[in-house]
């Protein structure tokens, strides 16, 4: 997990497994370090090297987990149905809960950016008994984001509401020049373009260009507008039950139109938390403080 070697597997790195999870998806996971579980979940637009920089301080402690989301990486490009249930954050948490039945954890610890939030999220509500402790990174609750939606935020967050356009609408537009889509994202959201190396850039885009990525991205998001606010409103009064750790970024979107904490406290009952000096991708544009932070959290 590194800038320039993105496939480290030898005796003494990470390894990499393909494990089959659930009506024959199949997700790409980088597995590293001794120690209790610890499973990181990356956001949109990105895969699991997005924690490059972190997971080695994680690792010293845990045994670190690190898949690519179905849709997302190396993982599985399974189609979307016609309610988008096989992009819910439901679906997608049951992922992450077979890949622990399969590497033999019954309870864990997690931390989710972005997307890999609001998977981690849902699966607090599901299988509250699965999970010991949750960090979440530069997100507000799903239901939170559509309730308080401005014209500020719908600028910044305009990708919501483009992506969840039907009939092939955005897999075409962003199809003509997947490169072109992905940096124009990346360097949004208070970060800065440079942040991301030229060679973890061509990683990204590498797996960003391919049609059935661009689908289930685009799939994971309808699903966000659909079948997870269902999902939601079905849970209104349920409160995540672990300890939860919010991290944001001091000049992203999420600190200029939420009060962060305040959203958070309404979803669980032990909740801590503070903003870092940086964008939306703190993994990577904070990724010491990041790691001091998940390493207090997690150890204590």
């Amino acid at each position: 997990m590194s800038d320039t070697d993105l496939e480290i597997e030898d005796d003494d790195g990470p390894r990499r497994e393909f494990v089959t999870v659930a009506d024959g998806v199949v997700l790409n996971v980088l597995i590293g370090g001794d120690g209790p579980p610890l499973v990181l979940l990356h956001g949109f637009p990105e895969s699991h090297i997005m924690w490059r920089h972190v997971a080695p301080a994680l690792a010293e402690e845990f045994t670190v987990i690190c898949p690519d989301l179905r849709g997302y990486g190396d993982s599985s490009k399974p189609p979307g149905g016609g309610d988008h249930a096989t992009y819910s954050k439901r679906a997608m948490a049951a992922d992450i809960l077979a890949l622990m039945d399969a590497l033999g954890h019954d309870t864990f610890m997690l931390a989710g950016h972005d997307r890999g939030g609001r998977v981690s999220h849902r699966l607090a509500l599901d299988a509250p008994e699965r999970l010991e402790k949750l960090a979440v990174l530069d997100i507000v609750p799903t239901a939170t984001v559509f309730a308080e939606t401005t014209a500020k935020l719908a600028t910044a967050y305009y990708h919501w509401f483009f992506l969840i356009q039907p009939n092939g609408l955005p897999e075409r537009l962003i199809g003509s020049d997947p490169g072109f889509y992905l940096r124009q994202k990346l360097g949004r959201w208070g970060s800065d373009l440079e942040t991301f190396p030229e060679e973890v850039l061509e990683e990204y885009i590498r797996c960003f260009s391919d049609p059935a990525a661009i689908h289930a991205m685009c799939e994971d998001y309808r699903a966000a507008a659909s079948i997870d606010l269902e999902h939601d409103r079905a849970d209104a009064e349920a409160r995540i039950q672990c300890p939860l750790l919010v991290l944001w970024g001091k000049n992203g979107v999420v600190e200029a139109n939420h009060d962060v904490l305040a959203c958070w406290r309404a979803k669980a009952v032990d909740v801590r938390g503070f903003a870092l000096p940086c964008g939306h991708f703190l993994p990577e544009e904070q990724p010491d403080a990041t790691a001091a932070a998940l390493l207090d959290f997690f150890t204590s």
